[in-house]
Parts: C-alpha cells; sequence; structure tokens
C-alpha cells in the first residue's frame, strides 16, 4: 500500500507485478545510461575549442547512432512484448470471481461455489483503519491460487484497479472484461476505481485479504 513518504512503486503481491517492477528497473536503466552518454557528450562538446573545417559528412557516426537506438529499442521491446502476452494469459482459473461497478461501490459475486453476492461499500472513517481505503466487506481470496476476476457495470464505465497486483481492468456496461491474477502471499491489498465515474469516484475503494485455502473454506461455509 502507498504511504505519503512512498515515492517508488508498491511492493509485488503477485508474480506479474514482481516482472512488472523488474521490466521497469531494466528500461529505468537503459534510460540513465542513455542520459548520462547524452549529456556528457553535451558538455564535452562546450568544454572545448576542437573545429573541423573540412568536415561534410559522416557516415560512420551516422550508422552507428542509428544502429544504437535500434539495439536500445529492441532491448526494451522484448521483455514488453513477453509482459504484454503474460498479462493476457489466462491458466485454467480455479476461482473466478465477478465484480460489478456501481455508482459508487462495488458489488462482488462467487458464482463457483454457491450463490454468494454482496456488495462492498466504503466505510467511515475511524482512526484504527485506512482512510478512504477500507471496506465494510473485503473480498477474501486464497493465495498461491489462480484467480480470474470478471468485471462490468451496471451504470457508467469503472475500472477495478489493484496497483500490487498488477491488475488494471475497466469495468463497461453491457460488457465483460477479464483478468487473471495470483496471491503471493497473506495480506490487505488495496485498490480503487481508476476511471472517472461521477462525484463520489475517489470513495468506491478496492479491499482483497488474503488468506491460506483452509481458511478460505472455512469463510465460504459461513455463507
Amino acid at each position: 500500500m502507498s504511504t505519503w513518504s512512498n515515492i517508488d512503486l508498491q511492493d509485488a503481491m503477485s508474480p506479474l507485478m514482481e516482472q512488472l517492477i523488474f521490466f521497469h528497473d531494466h528500461t529505468f536503466m537503459i534510460l540513465i545510461m542513455i542520459t548520462v552518454m547524452v549529456g556528457y557528450i553535451m558538455i564535452s562538446l562546450t568544454q572545448n575549442k576542437l573545429i573541423n573545417r573540412y568536415l561534410l559528412e559522416g557516415q560512420m557516426i551516422e550508422l552507428i547512432w542509428t544502429i544504437l537506438p535500434a539495439l536500445t529499442l529492441i532491448f526494451i521491446a522484448l521483455p514488453s512484448l513477453k509482459l504484454l502476452y503474460l498479462m493476457d494469459e489466462i491458466n485454467d482459473p480455479s476461482i473466478t470471481i465477478k465484480s460489478i461497478g456501481h455508482q459508487w461501490f462495488w458489488s462482488y459475486e462467487y458464482s463457483d461455489f454457491k450463490n454468494l453476492e454482496f456488495d462492498s461499500y466504503m466505510k467511515s472513517y475511524v482512526t484504527s483503519q485506512f482512510r478512504l481505503l477500507d471496506v465494510d466487506n473485503r473480498v477474501i481470496l486464497p493465495f498461491l491460487t489462480q484467480i480470474r476476476m470478471l468485471t462490468c457495470s451496471l451504470d457508467v464505465i469503472h475500472s477495478w484497479t489493484i496497483p500490487s497486483l498488477g491488475v488494471k481492468v475497466d469495468s463497461l456496461p453491457g460488457r465483460l472484461n477479464q483478468a487473471a491474477f495470483i496471491l503471493s502471499r497473506p495480506g490487505l491489498i488495496f485498490g480503487q476505481c481508476s476511471e472517472i465515474c461521477g462525484s463520489n469516484h475517489s470513495f468506491m475503494p478496492i479491499s482483497i485479504e488474503s488468506i491460506s485455502m483452509m481458511n478460505f473454506i472455512k469463510w465460504l461455509k459461513l455463507y
């Protein structure tokens, strides 16, 4: 979860988000190397008085500064395309959950087990909870389990987003979108609607509680 002093990415709670963080670091290092190299060249050009009055063309240097950017783009594109396909991959999900966006709350359906449905509203703030993030009914999910999330909307466009899972799916009226993820460990995970959907857009958070499969089955038996 992001805090006031956190300027970095959130800690990964899924293998997909771990790969996204690795890709971010990989691309950032390439950008730093390019920035340092270009900065060094610009400073060295301004700090010397060397001239070449007979320089009309430089085919070799033009070849170099054409090939190097092409290689750089390849080093960025290959892991990017791999991640793009991984994000759309859904491998035989064990649990399917449906999330329905409303103005301004979420509804959830666990239709795999029984007719389990509930609404999830933001809690009124008290000092013992997370402001604007805690809800009255959390989404309970087991960790180390392949999960498929189906989402749609009953009114306007919403977006079901959990940054620490690397998941962002638009909830559209009259259309089902899906995403797949695996929770890496137990804990609380927070997200929010990421599509402006009206005056209370900021007040429809998402809260997931990741627990063991045994506790998940016990929770199901309570309904």
